[in-house]
């Protein structure tokens, strides 16, 4: 058996493509703050700003200097909370020095209404409470939940083992899987005997950032997995699955590139054009 491929970049052309007609009615515009030079982060902004392109919403890069100061970050952050022209905004992480200990400071002062990452305390609570307030939430988690639905594989009554517990990633992702009334298994570096856990799963999604942590003999046979890692190495972009192996088990697998990171951006870009809407009606 040779798995479904579960191409992100088909899925996220679906979700972006309905956007078009509300972007040429609202004219929502995002922004990224970027600071230095980190290559990967130039890379995923390129990505973003090409789905900006193809939806056609307006979108602008401040781009500050690698020895910016926390004061001038949040100054920049406030200009931003104020300017009505602003849809939503981002700052590009990782950050540089010591700006990336202040990580969660820069995030609190993030409006919530602009918070399109999703990652604020105010976006992260509503989405705990129902599907239904899930207005804005995280990007990525919120792209794989599209993609599952894009590929019409069904979540009600399935056991969703997530490997990671990040904020950012699998503790959002496991809320917006219960959501949808799916068994939800959150693991982590301090879980004993992984794999008798991961061999459970109808659903296996690993984001723990380590190259090829999951194995073929970590799955059980058809199951759908869903590999979030992004590990830049000699050999290129690899995901923390194992690919060529895996894919002879599952019954479905994300590619790494061009399985979730696609995803994460055009879930961006909705979070853009949803905030804009709301934004309006009050």
């Amino acid at each position: 058996m040779s798995a479904l491929l579960l191409s992100g970049r088909e899925a996220a052309s679906a979700l972006l493509t309905p956007l078009k007609k509300l972007v040429q009615k609202l004219d929502p515009k995002l922004v990224v703050i970027q600071i230095g030079d980190d290559p990967a982060s130039a890379s995923y902004i390129r990505q973003k700003f090409k789905s900006c392109a193809e939806v056609g919403m307006r979108s602008e890069h401040r781009h500050l200097p690698a020895d910016t100061t926390i004061e001038t970050l949040m100054e920049t952050v406030a200009e931003l909370n104020g300017d009505g022209d602003v849809s939503g905004f981002i700052v590009q992480v990782p950050l540089p020095g010591k700006l990336n200990d202040a990580v969660p400071q820069i995030i609190r002062a993030i409006d919530p209404k602009k918070d399109v990452d999703g990652f604020g305390a105010y976006n992260l609570g509503k989405m705990f409470l129902s599907r239904e307030f899930e207005h804005l939430p995280p990007a990525t988690p919120s792209g794989i939940i599209a993609l599952l639905e894009h590929y019409k594989i069904p979540v009600e009554g399935k056991h969703a083992v997530i490997v990671g517990r990040s904020n950012t990633v699998g503790k959002p992702l496991g809320i917006m899987l219960l959501n949808r009334n799916a068994t939800v298994t959150l693991c982590h570096s301090k879980t004993k005997d992984l794999p008798s856990l991961t061999k459970l799963a109808d659903i296996l999604i690993a984001a723990v950032g380590k190259r090829h942590f999951i194995t073929k003999d970590m799955v059980k046979p058809g199951v759908v997995v869903i590999d979030v890692g992004m590990n830049r190495s000699e050999q290129g972009l690899t995901g923390d699955v194992d690919f060529e192996t895996v894919k002879e088990v599952a019954s479905a697998i994300t590619p790494v590139p061009g399985g979730v990171g696609p995803m994460t951006v055009a879930a961006l870009i909705r979070n853009c054009v949803r905030a804009k809407e709301r934004q309006m009606e009050k």
